[in-house]
């Protein structure tokens, strides 16, 4: 008999060889069995069932009593004066003398009598669940989650917003640098254009610092933020706030596991994006995706279910609310503003003025007036900078030798906008013309970026660099006959490479191009025979001269 044959296969062969006209001592000999079992075999065809083995007596038996008697008193205490199994266990020591036992037994023991007493007192388990139905187009939840992705080649913390409708299961994913107010407000609204209309009944929510500012006593009562209070009203958001901490996790469950869900199956490897757009990008794509999914044991996708709700939903306002916060800060000395604690850099024209700053949650936009003058992915820390080298340009002309050792530089070089093409150009420049002459034609030539595209320029240089022209004229030649498409051979290294080997380039003068594109001029060509008489006159004096000497 084999180890893995179970008791009842057992039976069922001895059954099958008795039948076959084989003894009981044959049985007991290839069965390897006693006569017993054998007996038994053909009697029944179900064996006994197993006995349970006779419980030993614990040193902790006299005082069970004791103890179902302190559990009993629990169930009218306060929840937050009751026995747990360290003050049970020192109550039997102390009033008890019992000095034969262990906390460990205690414990071990209270762990399961307490949840029967419980339950046998008719209060029930500490967890119980109940089913519920929701209906479409009614309810949906909210919530936030952590992430970590690479960001332009940093780890970076991000934090994904998840609206979910509790019906059809369709979710809706942004995100975002923070988890701040603006994202929330961003988030919300990003998901109901999205999913074409607002719940009509209550949307489940944390108490995020970003809605709640307090939680007044043990209720439901909120104090709201006054931005929340106004999005609420604009949308027609009716909100359901859970209990605090972990106890109220499971009131909003759907949107809880759909954020595990969406973080295990689709961060993992961990992406990495060039910015939080491109990265939103795919999380759009995901919902997609995500559409073909069947919950549980549902017969109809996500999809299918969210086309039935779809139609349900309350209509989207025709009015715009703006989610972006509004600050004025002031321009100091170094061409920065700073807003949250972090610095942004703006044109240096501006210094010493007051702008408008509108701040989203990924990114912040700085206004004179109505005009837009600067526009930065906002930073999530504290402490942090992003300048912008084409805002200090007007400034490094006038002081040529504060370029080098600029933060601006450093920071254009870490994301790929001076690249090693500009390194090479800039120093044959200084070469051939000086230091502060040669970097004046370097930031001319960063100039041409205002006008021209990044790729146009940086072709520029490389053909400059390969027919040693080091004017900015000369590049910005070459740049335009690289946008018309006139030298198609000529083509931008990859950034990185700083590469310039090719065909060497016929550079033109830039005063020569321009006469070659003056319109044809049809003018007779002037004539100098009227002067010829003067010179007659002069050679006939000079004759009489010599002929009187």
């Amino acid at each position: 008999m084999g180890n893995s044959q179970s008791k009842v296969e057992l039976y069922t062969a001895i059954r099958k060889d008795h039948l076959l006209g084989m003894s009981m001592r044959s049985l007991q000999q290839v069965h390897n069995v006693t006569w017993r079992t054998v007996r038994r075999a053909l009697d029944g065809k179900w064996p006994e069932p197993r006995k349970k083995p006779r419980r030993k007596e614990s040193r902790l038996d006299p005082y069970k009593t004791l103890i179902d008697s302190m559990l009993k008193a629990d169930l009218d205490a306060p929840p937050k004066q009751r026995h747990t199994a360290k003050r049970i266990f020192d109550r039997l020591v102390e009033g008890h003398q019992a000095r034969d036992i262990s906390y460990c037994m205690v414990r071990l023991y209270v762990k399961d009598r307490r949840k029967e007493i419980r339950r046998k007192a008719g209060v029930g388990p500490e967890s119980m669940f109940i089913p519920q139905r929701h209906l479409p187009g009614v309810e949906a939840e909210v919530d936030f989650g952590d992430v970590h992705i690479v960001l332009a080649g940093v780890p970076t913390r991000v934090y994904l917003f998840s609206l979910r409708l509790s019906y059809s299961g369709k979710a809706v994913h942004r995100v975002f640098a923070s988890c701040g107010q603006e994202a929330f407000l961003e988030g919300h609204e990003h998901a109901f254009r999205r999913l074409g209309g607002v719940p009509r009944g209550k949307i489940r929510y944390d108490n995020l610092r970003a809605a709640v500012e307090r939680v007044l006593g043990l209720g439901r009562a909120r104090v709201e933020s006054d931005r929340w209070t106004a999005f609420r009203s604009h949308w027609g958001i009716e909100a359901f706030y859970c209990r605090p901490g972990i106890e109220g996790a499971h009131e909003k469950g759907g949107v809880e596991g759909q954020i595990g869900y969406f973080r295990r199956n689709h961060f993992v490897p961990v992406p990495e994006v060039a910015s939080l757009a491109e990265l939103n990008e795919l999380v759009d794509r995901w919902d997609l995706q995500d559409e073909g999914r069947r919950l549980r044991s549902r017969t109809r996708t996500v999809g299918e279910s969210f086309a039935h709700e779809q139609s349900m939903l309350r209509p989207l306002p025709t009015e715009v609310f703006e989610t972006g916060r509004w600050f004025t800060p002031r321009v100091n000395r170094f061409g920065q503003i700073t807003v949250r604690s972090n610095t942004y850099s703006v044109p240096v024209r501006f210094i010493g003025r007051q702008l408008r700053v509108l701040l989203h949650a990924n990114d912040l936009v700085v206004y004179e007036g109505r005009t837009e003058v600067a526009r930065h992915e906002r930073l999530s820390g504290r402490g942090g900078s992003r300048l912008v080298l084409d805002h200090y340009l007007e400034a490094l002309l006038r002081k040529p030798g504060a370029f080098p050792g600029s933060t601006p530089l450093e920071q254009a070089r870490s994301a790929g906008r001076f690249t090693p093409v500009h390194d090479r150009w800039w120093a044959a420049a200084c070469a051939a013309h000086g230091d502060a002459a040669g970097t004046r034609a370097l930031i001319e030539v960063l100039l041409l970026a205002r006008h021209m595209e990044h790729e146009h320029v940086v072709a520029g240089l490389a053909a400059a660099i390969r027919a040693g022209a080091l004017t900015a004229d000369a590049v910005a030649l070459e740049a335009r006959k690289a946008a018309e498409g006139d030298t198609g051979e000529l083509s931008a290294p990859a950034p990185g490479t700083g590469q310039t080997e090719g065909p060497a380039a016929t550079v033109t003068s830039l005063a020569d191009w321009r006469l070659s594109h003056l319109p044809p001029d049809n003018r007779p060509l002037p004539s100098v025979a009227q002067y010829d008489q003067l010179l007659n006159r002069r050679g006939r004096r000079a004759g009489n001269e010599k002929e009187g000497s």
